[in-house]
């Protein structure tokens, strides 16, 4: 029997589509979605799982329209800031991998003030993947050791020694592998999404669009997950 998941990250999909057929903006379907952040994020906590992280807005992203990114840019500073008092409250760690070097200035400093408000909390690290890809963020990686590594380092690398390496650089350097991977929105893809770390990971799709998405459902996700055996790559 497996033990609750160290990890759990999942693709939010379905926010435009969800608001469509409520006949609604698209952008209504990303405040919704916002709220399941908030209950998500609080299940895990409760559940004792130490780590989630959400895709929030992935380097491919940009190709939407303009009015979309910009909307989803003002949400995403206006969440850090109203859901800061629910980090604190239930001792909440607050994490973003990507490259945010290219968000507007006070963008970052909101992601830097609730990173630093939250360091010290231990009940969950909660991982917001902003301006993330996983393409993205193995060559920034790459680019990382070619910069540390030396002409007698190179020619003294073993698979096991750039395995090492590759972990120590990747946004995700302090966190553990993916265990749960969870796409909502009917889609079966994940969408350039911790390529690396989901390579033992267990996957679940729903057809469930983001904004109706609930904790009794992932409930049952994990339930499942409790249930399935995990061999990685060994017979028993």
């Amino acid at each position: 029997m497996n033990k609750n998941p160290q990890h759990i990250a999942i693709i939010m999909d379905g926010n435009g589509r969800w608001a469509q057929n409520q006949g609604k903006k698209r952008t209504q379907g990303h405040k919704e979605g916002a709220k399941i952040v908030r209950d998500v994020t609080q299940w895990c906590a409760s559940q004792h799982i130490p780590f989630l992280t959400l895709y929030a807005f992935s380097t491919e992203n940009w190709k939407r329209p303009k009015v979309e990114v910009d909307f989803l840019m003002r949400l995403l500073e206006k969440y850090l800031h109203d859901e800061k008092s629910v980090y604190m409250k239930n001792s909440i760690k607050f994490r973003a991998i990507g490259d945010i070097s290219v968000f507007n200035k006070s963008l970052q400093n909101a992601i830097f003030e609730l990173e630093h408000s939250t360091q010290n909390h231990t009940n969950l690290t909660q991982i917001l993947a902003l301006n993330y890809g996983s393409h993205d963020e193995i060559a920034r990686t790459f680019i990382k050791i070619t910069h540390t590594l030396n002409q007698e380092d190179i020619l003294t690398l073993t698979p096991q020694k750039m395995i090492a390496l590759i972990n120590a650089n990747l946004d995700t350097a302090t966190l553990p592998e993916v265990d749960m991977l969870i796409r909502t929105g009917g889609e079966s893809r994940i969408s350039n999404f911790l390529l690396w770390q989901s390579s033992y990971a267990e996957f679940f799709f729903t057809p469930t669009l983001w904004p109706d998405f609930t904790t009794d459902e992932l409930d049952c996700m994990l339930k499942d997950f409790l249930q399935r055996k995990r061999r990685f790559g060994a017979l028993n």
